[in-house]
């Protein structure tokens, strides 16, 4: 997957829907903020509880933006693929192949190009 090129399509498509819901867009958007405040959970645990969901719900947008959010709080790749096993774990063959999913992205924008 071209993940840089994949993203920036949704993003652009996120974009035309936000011009069209204002309101909805920018509640979201404050919901996302305020998730993501560091408190009894740092962002990084945070990002990693939202890429095993992304993984479960199958969302390969979700899993981009996620793993670039890990990227940039600088996750190892070992802590990365444990994250990855547990995903497995709790969801089954499905998982699997889209942690495999998951880890090409990692190493894609760790390498800061496409795969």
């Amino acid at each position: 997957m071209e993940w840089d090129k994949f993203l920036g399509e949704t993003m652009a498509n996120m974009n035309a829907l936000s011009k069209e819901i204002p309101d909805t867009a920018a509640g979201f958007a404050q919901m996302g903020k305020a998730a993501k405040t560091n408190g009894a959970l740092d962002e990084r645990t945070k990002e990693f509880m939202a890429l095993g969901i992304a993984i479960a719900t199958r969302c390969d947008s979700c899993i981009g933006f996620h793993v670039k959010a890990l990227i940039r709080l600088k996750v190892s790749r070992e802590a990365f693929c444990e994250a990855l096993a547990m995903a497995t774990y709790m969801g089954g063959g499905p998982s699997f192949t889209f942690s495999a999913k998951a880890l090409n992205a990692f190493d894609t924008f760790s390498a800061g190009g496409n795969k």
